[in-house]
């Protein structure tokens, strides 16, 4: 597996997430992803899902 992953939206980039311990720390690339910004994920996918979130407007469950 990877040590970093871009996460974008459509064509938008979001971000990249880099191992971290318990997962993988998200770094925001644009101000429109910040709340995701530090937060730590399991895995790539659930970055992507949560950037995806994010932009459409939908809430995350905790």
């Amino acid at each position: 597996m990877s040590d970093t992953y871009i996460i974008e939206v459509g064509s938008q980039p979001a971000g990249i997430i880099v191992r971290a311990a318990g997962g993988y720390q998200f770094f925001a690339a644009s101000h429109r992803f910040n709340r995701l910004e530090g937060q730590i994920f399991r895995n790539a996918r659930d970055a992507e899902r949560a950037a995806y979130h994010l932009v459409s407007g939908m809430t995350l469950a905790a």
